[in-house]
């Protein structure tokens, strides 16, 4: 079992390609004595887009309850939070299988080391879904992303997409688009707030198994998330959904690198399952490999 106590805050970077980039997660592997307030105020301290905090554990069974907190509220799963705990696991405890237990469901995570010693993580996702997007929850979206209806690509309708979490799902039609985010914060949040949605996942298909990603959390006190599992897993269960996942494929999703922390998330997706599987690597910040 590790030293860790519940005042020590770990800080990884998950689904970091290779060199710089990811998504920086805090975790506190033991939070046994930490109530919703101090952890809270502790994600806040921290100011990732997500601290995640093991509550109780079994490491025996390698079975741990996880919950998430942004710096403003806690969220029920987060993705990129669980592959760097689960990292941080492996690495004091091996690599092998783990179950975590979240708000959201039991999420399994199977860990092992890369040739280079980093350490890869796959999630596994309850259950996603997807539904196109209501006119009521389109219209005030777009207009606090300053979009119009014609940016978006066609063959990609609007959804609202769940994989623990609930986002909404916005292809646009040009690279540029992506590119040219200036949404308004305030009333994005208040949108998002109103429908329940974690994230927004704003994407441009560059190939059928290559994606480019953007992903607002103004509802977190994040402008801005350079790696979201959770939307990741979602976004799987869109495309099957939508009905273009035929066979067993892999995605590779491109996040992060208008803000300069380049992410890359590979999204495993079968059509006869209706969990998704996302896969990253993660080390700690500062770790040069």
């Amino acid at each position: 079992m590790s030293s860790e106590t519940s005042t020590d805050v770990l800080r990884y970077s998950a689904f970091t390609p290779e060199g710089a980039g990811g998504n920086p997660a805090g975790i506190v592997l033991d939070a046994a004595g930490l109530d919703p307030t101090q952890m809270l105020a502790l994600a806040a301290e921290v100011g990732y887009s997500e601290t995640a905090f093991i509550m109780a554990r079994d490491d025996t069974e390698r079975r741990f309850r996880v919950r998430y907190f942004s710096p403003l509220v806690e969220v029920p799963f987060c993705g990129h939070a669980t592959v760097a705990t689960a990292v941080a696991l492996a690495e004091r405890n091996g690599p092998g299988e783990f179950v975590f237990d979240t708000p959201a469901g039991e999420i399994p995570v199977s860990t092992g080391a890369d040739p280079d010693g980093t350490v890869r993580a796959t999630l596994t996702s309850v259950p996603a879904r997807s539904r196109p997007a209501t006119p009521d929850e389109l219209t005030p979206a777009l207009a606090a992303l300053r979009w119009a209806e014609g940016d978006l690509d066609p063959e990609l309708p609007p959804h609202v997409a769940f994989g623990g979490a609930e986002h909404l799902v916005l292809a646009v039609a040009s690279r540029a688009r992506l590119a040219d985010l200036a949404y308004d914060f305030d009333g994005l949040a208040d949108v998002m707030r109103q429908h329940g949605w974690t994230t927004l996942q704003l994407v441009w298909r560059e190939a059928d198994d290559l994606f480019h990603v953007r992903d607002p959390f103004p509802v977190g006190g994040v402008v801005e998330d350079p790696a979201t599992g959770a939307a990741a897993a979602a976004f799987g269960g869109y495309l099957r959904t939508l009905g273009l996942v035929r066979e067993p494929m892999t995605l590779t999703l491109r996040q992060g690198e208008d803000m300069g922390c380049p992410s890359e998330l590979l999204v495993d997706i079968d059509p006869t399952d209706p969990r998704v599987r996302v896969t990253g690597r993660a080390r700690p910040i500062g770790d040069p490999h």
